[in-house]
């Protein structure tokens, strides 16, 4: 049976990294970004993380949701779905009255369709083009 906890370890964020593709972040540098995520959520299986995903923003009118994973083995049992279902209701509870807040995320190539259930709207489109950059020290 699947549970679901508002929190992760490095290690077990790092393994799910490496299990997806992603590799391993340097322990401490994981641990800043895990640290000043707005909302963090995991799925495990028998005492086993399983997957994970996070909202990271300014906690007024931006969210973006980043690193939902979740194991190879794992993929395909409505994992993914259930931890997107407590992000999106995350998101809402930090909305305001009148006011909205500018989600947003990036969709691993061929992943698309999965968000859009949620509302996401593939990019590019009327509002312009996703983009993304890596900065190496």
């Amino acid at each position: 049976m699947i549970g679901y906890v508002e929190h992760i370890d490095v290690e077990d964020y790092n393994a799910l990294r490496i299990a997806v593709g992603w590799g391993e972040l340097k322990p401490a540098r994981a641990q800043i970004g895990l640290d000043n995520s707005l909302f963090v959520v995991a799925a495990v299986n028998d005492g086993r993380v399983v997957g994970s995903a996070r909202i990271i923003g300014d906690g007024g009118h931006v969210a973006y949701i980043a690193d939902v994973m979740v194991l190879p083995e794992h993929q395909g049992q409505g994992i993914g779905a259930a931890m997107m279902e407590r992000i999106m209701a995350h998101v809402k509870t930090l909305a305001e009255e009148g006011c909205a807040m500018f989600t947003c995320l990036m969709s691993a190539k061929g992943k698309e369709p999965f968000y859009e259930k949620f509302g996401f709207e593939s990019r590019p489109g009327e509002r312009g083009a996703g983009m993304a950059q890596f900065i190496s020290a």
